[in-house]
C-alpha cells in the first residue's frame, strides 16, 4: 500500500507502474491506492461564464461528461455549489470550495464572438494553487471542440498524461434486421455525439481505420461471398479511391504510423498472407509466406515491427516481426484463440481479442507478450482500438438474438467499463489522432 497524492494517484490510474515517487511539494492531497484500487478526484465544474448563459452552462455540462466519463474523477453536485457561474478572471474562494469536498475546481468562461473563444484555470483547492490555465478557439460549427480541448486541458494538468476528448471515433453503423442489416460507414465525437454518415451502405463497408493524421480512412467492402477489395476514403474531400486488386480478398487495412503505408492482408487459395504497400504508388510487398491464415497488422508506434494473428500454429495466435517481414516470434500463450491485436499508440501494449471458455474477451499484454491482463470478458465482446493517449480502449458487443452490437469503453485496468452511445447499433471503432 502506498500513501500518496491525489495527483499523483491519478498518474497511477493511467500508468503500468505499481508505485510511483511522491514529491513533498504535493502532500497536500492525499489518497490511498493499492494496485490497480482507486477513487476518483472529486472535481467542481462550474457553468462557465458567457454573454449567454445557456450556452455556457452547455459547454460546462460536456466537460463534466468528459471528465467523470473517464472514471478518474467524482463530479461534485453543482447544487451545493457556492457559486453557480465560474469566472476564470478572479481567484476561488478556496474556503467555500473546500467545504464542498472538491480537490479541484474549474473556472471557465466561453463567448460566441465569430469563432468561439474560451478560457480556463484550473484550481487546487487544497493547496489555493492555480495548477493550469489555458485559453483556445474553435470555429462557431464546432462548439462541442471547445469543452473537449477544455477536458482534456483539465486532464493533462491533473494526471500528466495527453487527453483523448477532443477526438474521433469512425465506425460501422448497424440499421435493419440481423439478416439483412444495413452496414455504413459513420464518424462522430468519441462521446457518441456529432455522427455523420460518410458511406450509403449500398454495399456493406467494414473494418475502416483511420490514418494517424485522421484525413484518410482505409477500410473493407465486400464486392461478393469470396470477394472483397480495399479502398480508401479522404474525410476532408469525400473521394474514395480503390487500393487495387492483389488476390481473392482483400481486407484487414492498417496504416503505417507515418501513414505512408498500409498493411493488409491477401487471400489466394487457403493461404492468406500480409503485404504493405506504399501509398504513393507501387506494388505490394509480402510480407508473410506460407500456408497459414496470417491477419490483422498493426504497426508498432516507432514502424519498425508488425504485430498479428495467425493460425499457423493450429488455432489463432499473436505473432511480432519486423516491418519488412518475416516468420515473426509468438507472445500468447494463454488458454483460447486470440485475434485483432493492436499496438498502443504508446508502445507499451498490444490490445487483442481472446476467446477461451464460451466467452470473448478484451485484453492487453505487454509487447513480448508478459502481464496478460483481460479487462472484459461477454459472449461477444470484439475489435479493441485505443484512445490517442493509450489509456482507454474502445471495443463492441453484440448479444446476439435479434439485437445488434454497441460500443464499448474501459480503461487500460480493467474499470469504469461503459457503454458509448450511438443512434442505432455500432460495431468495428477506430479512434482517431487528437484533433487539437
Amino acid at each position: 500500500m502506498n500513501v500518496m497524492t491525489r495527483r499523483a494517484a491519478l498518474k497511477l490510474g493511467l500508468s503500468s507502474a505499481a508505485m510511483l515517487a511522491v514529491s513533498p511539494a504535493f502532500a497536500q492531497l492525499q489518497i490511498t491506492v493499492t494496485g490497480g484500487n482507486f477513487t476518483p478526484m472529486p472535481i467542481a465544474v462550474p457553468n462557465f461564464a458567457s454573454g449567454d448563459p445557456s450556452f455556457g452552462a452547455e459547454v460546462a455540462q460536456v466537460v463534466r461528461n468528459n471528465l467523470t466519463g473517464s472514471g478518474l474523477f467524482r463530479l461534485i453536485d453543482p447544487a451545493g455549489y457556492p457559486q453557480q457561474v465560474g469566472d476564470p478572471n478572479q481567484t476561488p474562494a478556496f474556503d467555500a470550495w473546500r467545504t464542498t469536498g472538491a480537490d479541484a475546481l474549474v473556472m471557465g468562461n466561453v463567448e460566441r464572438a465569430g469563432q468561439i473563444q474560451s478560457s480556463l484555470r484550473l484550481w487546487d483547492t487544497t493547496a489555493g494553487a492555480q495548477v493550469t490555465g489555458k485559453s483556445y478557439g474553435t470555429d462557431p460549427n464546432s462548439w462541442r471542440r471547445i469543452a473537449h480541448m477544455a477536458s482534456d486541458a483539465i486532464y493533462t494538468g491533473l494526471t500528466g498524461e495527453s487527453g483523448y476528448f477532443d477526438s474521433r471515433v469512425i465506425f460501422v453503423a448497424e440499421s435493419g434486421p440481423k439478416a439483412n442489416r444495413v452496414k455504413r460507414l459513420a464518424i462522430m465525437d468519441q462521446d457518441g455525439a456529432n455522427v455523420q454518415y460518410l458511406t450509403d451502405g449500398s454495399r456493406p463497408a467494414i473494418t475502416p481505420r483511420l490514418s494517424p493524421n485522421g484525413q484518410l480512412c482505409a477500410y473493407m467492402v465486400f464486392d461478393g461471398p469470396t470477394s472483397s477489395g480495399i479502398f480508401i476514403l479522404n474525410l476532408g474531400t469525400g473521394q474514395t479511391q480503390a487500393l487495387g486488386r492483389f488476390g481473392q480478398m482483400n481486407f484487414a487495412p492498417r496504416f503505417s504510423p507515418d501513414g505512408r503505408r498500409l498493411a493488409f492482408s491477401v487471400t489466394n487459395g487457403a493461404a492468406t498472407n500480409i503485404y504493405a504497400i506504399d501509398l504513393a504508388g507501387g506494388q505490394p510487398q509480402q510480407l508473410t509466406t506460407g500456408s497459414a491464415i496470417d491477419t490483422g497488422p498493426s504497426y508498432s508506434p516507432d514502424g519498425s515491427r508488425i504485430v498479428f494473428e495467425s493460425d499457423r500454429g493450429g488455432r489463432p495466435q499473436i505473432y511480432v516481426m519486423g516491418a519488412g517481414g518475416g516468420s515473426g516470434d509468438r507472445i500468447s500463450f494463454g488458454n483460447g484463440s486470440y485475434s485483432t491485436p493492436v499496438w498502443s499508440p504508446k508502445g507499451d501494449y498490444i490490445a487483442f481479442t481472446r476467446q477461451s471458455g464460451g466467452q470473448f474477451q478484451i485484453g492487453i499484454m505487454a509487447p513480448d507478450g508478459s502481464g496478460e491482463r483481460i479487462l472484459a470478458s461477454s459472449y461477444h465482446a470484439e475489435g479493441p482500438t485505443w484512445a490517442p493517449n493509450g489509456r482507454v480502449l474502445m471495443y463492441f458487443r453484440d448479444p446476439g438474438g435479434n439485437d445488434g452490437p454497441s460500443l464499448y469503453a474501459i480503461d487500460i485496468w480493467g474499470r469504469n467499463e461503459r457503454r458509448v452511445a450511438t443512434q442505432g447499433y455500432a460495431s468495428d471503432p477506430a479512434w482517431g489522432p487528437l484533433l487539437s
